[in-house]
Order: C-alpha cells, then structure tokens, then sequence
C-alpha cells in the first residue's frame, strides 16, 4: 500500500485524539525534501518517510496504531533516516 494512502483514514495521535492527519508534500529539511503528516488537533509534524530529526518519529505514531506500517516498512523508514 501506498504510505500516503495509509493516513485517510483516522488513527490515534501521540495527542490522544483520533484524528485524520492532514498531509503535507516536500517540506524541506537540511538534507533534503520530505513528505510529511500534521495533526489537526495538536499541531504535531511526523516525518512519513524516513526518520529525520526536524520532526517526530513516526514510529511514536506506530505505537499508537500497531499495524500502521509493516515490519519491512518500519525497517526501510530507520534504514534511511537522517544523522540526528
């Protein structure tokens, strides 16, 4: 599945709302361009494609959802994430 489609739905933020994320293309960051979710209730920025220490961690997100991303996609998101 797509990782976009994956967040039309509702899922439970860190926040403690249930809440359908707002997602935000190419937001810059210092190594480069990504794809990012906000929450409308908070305001929280979760980096939807790789760990990068300019927003939270999506896996924070995983916890609060468990079968939001698959192992193999949790394992591609830290592989390529960002020097913190």
């Amino acid at each position: 599945m797509n990782l976009k489609n994956k967040f039309s739905k509702e899922l439970n933020c860190i926040c403690n709302f249930r809440v359908i994320f707002e997602l935000i293309d190419d937001i810059e960051c210092d190594w480069g361009f990504h794809s990012v979710i906000q929450c409308p209730k908070c305001q929280e920025l979760f980096s939807i494609d790789c760990e990068c220490p300019a927003f939270q961690n999506i896996l924070k997100l995983i916890k609060n959802n468990p079968n939001l991303y698959t192992n193999l996609e949790q394992s591609n998101y830290v592989k390529n994430s960002h020097p913190s």
